[in-house]
């Protein structure tokens, strides 16, 4: 009988987390052998289990998604990543392919889609499902933003993200575990880096390029 794929799930949500394990199990291939709520958790129990494959969301508390990816390649340059996201868009797409995951799913795929995916990272291959790759900025000027948003770094496009969804900088500290202030100065940072002056110019930003 040939070994079984392991895998390490790591999602804040326990449902989501329950749900991935019982369509998991419906493969007799693979086996779920861990779960993290967050980054630093993962990559500590990367370390004590050797999954051989990581499926990781992308937003999380803490170090975030993208984040721990490249905690965990600087750790192990071969780890098998693969995300499954909410995220559809393909600048998420792009950061963490670019971060070292071989994949990247989105939640709302089809079931079969993930076991799909897991097996094409295990022999090697690299899984995008079909049209994350494809969609294009129609109007002029969101390329301009694009490349501006792709030189942040994986913790200034989390607090990026939030901000521009509408929370404050203290809904931001509390979501990533960080203080107010680090928070405030990472704001000032990326407003400065994206040429802006206020949370609704980012807000406008993310909805330009569709986040």
């Amino acid at each position: 009988m040939s070994r079984k794929t392991s895998i390490l799930l790591v999602d804040d949500h326990l449902v989501v987390r329950a749900g991935f394990k019982m369509l998991l199990a419906t493969c007799d291939t693979i086996d779920v052998i861990g779960e993290a709520e967050r980054g630093e958790q993962a990559i500590q129990l990367y370390q004590s289990l050797q999954p051989d494959v990581v499926v990781m969301d992308l937003s999380m508390p803490g170090i975030g998604g993208l984040e721990s990816i490249r905690r965990l390649l600087q750790r192990d340059n071969e780890a098998l990543i693969l995300v499954f996201s909410v995220h559809h868009e393909q600048v998420y797409v792009s950061r963490a392919l670019e971060a070292g995951a071989k994949g990247y799913i989105s939640k709302n795929s089809a079931p079969g889609i993930l076991i799909e995916a897991i097996s094409a990272i295990i022999q090697g291959d690299l899984y995008i499902e079909q049209g994350l790759l494809k969609q294009e900025f129609a109007a002029d000027g969101h390329c301009d933003y694009r490349s501006l948003i792709a030189e942040l770094s994986p913790r200034e496009f989390d607090i990026f993200s939030l901000l521009a969804k509408g929370g404050t900088v203290q809904d931001v500290a509390d979501q990533l575990c960080l203080g107010q202030k680090t928070v405030a100065n990472y704001a000032t940072q990326i407003k400065k880096k994206l040429q802006v002056k206020t949370s609704a110019e980012l807000a406008r930003i993310a909805l330009n390029l569709g986040l």
